[in-house]
């Protein structure tokens, strides 16, 4: 027997067991059956486990991610009515790391502008002054140097005059004013002599003398003055009765009545042509001064933004100015208004002109070790510009900086905080210009609300990081 046992195959076995397993179950039926329903149910209700294990990232979580639960509540991390998979939560080093500054939403008025380069540029007639040599003469001393700041009224050149008409001028002074004298004292000789007929006709011949003497004097003195000699400068050789051998040129007064230049402020030498020793001629350049109080910005716009530009000016719209760093805008002035467009197109860019007044401020104010004092105005002609002229005005639009938007595909997403998390919210974008976004008012976002306004992409990527996607390393922000 015990032989015949052993040769049974393993699957014979197994075959008894369970008809002899059977019998006990069902011999005591009505004992173990109200105990082994809710197991066998509970058995039946559990799915298959699939064939390749699978893992779970959120293993050993003791909350039900398909359900929503109140922040906070066990160890779950879910909120009310949201996803986790659109949802992502940061610690403060972590929001200070990518940046993060939020915005609250709020309906406002959004203008539409149009961006259009620009140029800082001098004022014709008024940013740059010429210094002339009033004289033909020998330059024997030079007061400024080029970049050098210089006072009103005080002196730059000395100039040893040479002009012969100048010399010539000078001696007739001289001669004119000695021969007065010589009348002067003959008329009053004559009227020391007792009155008669003779000496009567010589007091008047001396008093007819003495009125052309006169005449001439003054017709020289005028010829003079026109020469550039001033009128104590007249008086000097009258009284001393010496020519007249240097000049000094002065830097002239403040002759500007713009807003921006009624301060007292200093010029400075931009150019400075001549040297020491130098013959120079009456009208030639001796310097250029610089005022750089105010300055304009000069627009270049097409032809088709002229109507545009006609009724911003008409409506005396305010114009933002950025100056441009490289490729970033830095500086914003805003308030600018525009002061004319020009006449005419250029023949060869075919482009439309415009000016704005741009007010300057002295950025530095330095003087060496020598004394010598100079300037560093805010802005400099020739420094790129660009305007954003307003084209239209709208109502009641939310409105973001360009920074709080991710796109990715054909869906753009604001990430809007919700406690110490910010879901990923979709939204619509009616316009969008380079520092702005316009999204519509259709429920997506309320006023009130909280979004990124920056940091928004480094949310965006930390959220693809943590539901296991990638960003394709070409996409539009990624660096």
């Amino acid at each position: 027997m015990k032989t015949r046992l052993s040769r049974l195959r393993p699957r014979t076995w197994a075959t008894a067991g369970l008809l002899i397993a059977g019998g006990v179950f069902a011999a005591g039926g009505p004992v173990w059956l109200p105990w082994a329903r809710p197991m066998v149910s509970n058995w039946l209700a559990v799915p298959s486990a699939p064939s390749t294990p699978q893992l779970d990232e959120h293993a050993g979580d003791d909350h039900d991610h398909g359900h929503d639960h109140g922040h906070g509540q066990g160890k779950g991390h879910g909120h009310a009515g949201h996803s986790e998979d659109s949802s992502i939560e940061l610690s403060e080093s972590a929001l200070r790391n990518v940046g993060f500054q939020p915005i609250k939403i709020e309906p406002s008025t959004f203008v539409k502008t149009t961006t259009v380069p620009a140029m800082v540029v001098e004022r014709p007639g008024r940013s740059q002054i010429h210094i002339t040599a009033p004289l033909t003469g020998v330059v024997t001393k030079i007061v400024p140097i080029q970049g050098a700041a210089i006072e009103p009224g005080s002196p730059m050149f000395e100039i040893r005059l040479t002009h012969e008409e100048l010399v010539t001028a000078q001696s007739n002074l001289i001669r004119t004013a000695e021969s007065l004298d010589v009348v002067n004292r003959e008329i009053a000789r004559l009227q020391a002599i007792d009155e008669g007929i003779i000496v009567g006709k010589r007091i008047l011949e001396q008093e007819y003398e003495k009125q052309k003497l006169e005449a001439s004097l003054r017709a020289e003195r005028q010829t003079l003055l026109l020469h550039g000699l001033k009128e104590e400068d007249v008086d000097s050789i009258l009284r001393d009765r010496r020519l007249f051998q240097m000049i000094t040129v002065n830097a002239p007064a403040h002759g500007d009545d713009s807003d921006a230049c009624r301060e007292d402020h200093l010029y400075h030498g931009q150019e400075l042509p001549v040297k020491l020793g130098q013959q120079v001629e009456a009208g030639q350049v001796l310097c250029v001064l610089a005022d750089h109080c105010e300055l304009y910005i000069e627009g270049r716009a097409f032809e088709d933004d002229a109507a545009r530009l006609r009724e911003a000016a008409r409506n005396g719209c305010e114009v933002s100015a950025a100056l441009l760093v490289g490729d970033r805008a830095t500086d914003v002035i805003d308030g600018l208004k525009l002061l004319y467009l020009a006449d005419h197109v250029d023949p060869q860019s075919r482009a439309f002109r415009f000016y704005l007044r741009l007010p300057n401020q002295v950025a530095l104010d330095q003087t060496n070790p020598s004394g010598i004092r100079f300037l560093d105005w805010r802005f400099k002609p020739g420094q790129r510009m660009e305007l954003r002229v307003p084209v239209q005005q709208w109502e009641n639009r939310i409105v973001l900086p360009v920074e709080a938007l991710v796109d990715e595909g054909a869906e753009t997403y604001v990430y809007q905080q919700n406690g110490d998390h910010f879901d990923r919210v979709p939204v619509h974008v009616e316009y969008r210009d380079q520092r702005s976004v316009v999204i519509a008012n259709d429920g997506a976002v309320f006023p009130g609300d909280i979004v990124a306004a920056r940091g928004a992409y480094q949310m965006h990527l930390a959220l693809k990081n943590k539901s296991g996607g990638g960003l394709d390393p070409h996409a539009g922000h990624n660096h």
